[in-house]
């Protein structure tokens, strides 16, 4: 469906969006620091590729009609009030305590974090662009009425709800010939995250539902007991089920995932895009399955583009292989905010089409303050460690087995419809 754009990626930032996103509970500062990062290694720049054309472009806030689009009207009411609710009881009842409290700045940073991903997805829409960046979404446990693991804005959801819109009929005389033939636009949502999308795959989970279906949602995370967040969705495919949904699709992996694991389940996930033929893919690229990530530490995952089934080359995968669809990249979790800043910095210069090398030096001068935090490094990697990949041989052809079928049943189901 691509077309030319007026330029290729649409960077979506403003700093506004930067000083509230930096206010976030579970990631203070990180905004800040990811952000300045990327403009101190040039990357914001309009000369940074001589092949790709990037634009930065401010958000729109998002407006009380854009969040109703999926959250219910008293959760909206109660993260955009701006004084203390009135009874202990309302907050538990909206999660807004434990992992996700009120905070100073709330109600702009969520119609900010989701006018950013909005206006992400609308720049693709309207064709202004093929790709586009918004570092701060990707919020991808907030619930319809409820926040959840750090999340107070179900960003993703919101965006996909936009992609999958069908356009209107032109007014003419041919228009009601034309209108039942109009493609349906079709949106995968694929998050590389360490923890399992609960928010957007149960968004769009409808197993007694398959006609017609829209959306395709792939989480590629860590499952294990105590492990968050809890679901049945996030276990791996069992299509005699009758909760079998095979647009809502989990690849669990077990600790210590490496690049190698990552290669291996990798032609699962381009199989199950290939099937699906999407208009539009959502990218979920949380950071907090790297190695050295403070609160996860569950994966043992890199970024070097020139290794097979790094964090990099998967992204370099999804950018120049997976032709005939736009693409939105979000953020998500990572708690290390150095690394988080390192790793999309270098996403971005893979998505500009010129990697950075990661032995580049972290800039040192006066416009970025956040010099001192790169330490003992002061450079772009973030290497992988010493832990042990339990995806054992056995495992992953378990995982190969159930794809396989699912593959195969998803065909069917998109043939017949």
């Amino acid at each position: 469906m691509c077309s030319p754009a007026q330029f290729q990626v649409a960077y979506i930032v403003s700093q506004d969006l930067i000083k509230y996103s930096s206010r976030l509970p579970s990631n203070v500062g990180r905004s800040i620091l990811v952000h300045s990062l990327a403009n101190a290694l040039g990357l914001l720049s309009q000369d940074y590729s001589p092949h790709t054309r990037l634009r930065v472009i401010k958000p729109d806030p998002a407006t009380f009609d854009d969040l109703s689009m999926y959250h219910a009207r008293n959760y909206i009411d109660a993260i955009l009030l701006t004084v203390e609710p009135g009874t202990e009881s309302e907050s538990v009842e909206f999660g807004l305590e434990d992992d996700c409290p009120r905070f100073s700045g709330l109600p702009e940073y969520v119609r900010l974090v989701a006018g950013a991903t909005i206006t992400a997805a609308r720049v693709l829409r309207l064709g202004y662009a093929n790709i586009s960046i918004n570092w701060d979404g990707g919020r991808h446990h907030a619930q319809k009425s409820r926040a959840a693991g750090f999340c107070y804005v179900a960003d993703c959801v919101l965006a996909i709800l936009l992609l999958k819109k069908t356009l209107p009929a032109p007014a003419s005389p041919l228009s009601r010939i034309l209108t039942p033939n109009q493609r349906r636009y079709r949106v995968m949502y694929l998050d590389l995250d360490a923890h399992f999308s609960d928010g957007v795959s149960q968004a769009f989970y409808s197993p007694a539902n398959l006609k017609s279906k829209q959306v395709l949602t792939l989480s590629v995370h860590h499952a294990a007991p105590g492990f968050f967040p809890s679901s049945p969705l996030a276990q791996l495919p069992f299509e005699p089920s009758i909760s079998f949904d095979p647009f809502t699709l989990s690849l669990p992996l077990l600790e210590g995932a490496s690049v190698k694991t990552f290669a291996n389940i990798w032609p699962h996930v381009e199989c199950i895009k290939d099937i699906f033929n999407p208009d539009y893919v959502v990218v979920q690229c949380g950071v907090d399955g790297l190695a050295g990530d403070p609160k996860c530490k569950v994966f043992n995952w890199c970024l070097d583009v020139a290794i097979e089934g790094s964090l990099g080359w998967c992204v370099s995968r999804i950018v120049n292989e997976w032709k005939g669809s736009r693409k939105l990249f979000l953020g998500g979790g990572g708690y290390h905010s150095p690394n988080a800043a390192r790793t999309w910095s270098y996403l971005t210069s893979i998505i500009l089409g010129k990697p950075l090398s990661l032995s580049i030096n972290i800039p040192d001068d006066p416009s970025h303050s956040g010099f001192p935090l790169y330490a003992p490094t002061f450079t772009l990697d973030v290497p992988s460690g010493n832990m042990i990949d339990k995806n054992t041989a056995e495992y992953l052809a378990d995982v190969q087995d159930r794809f396989e079928r699912v593959s195969e049943i998803l065909r069917g189901v998109l043939q017949s419809h």
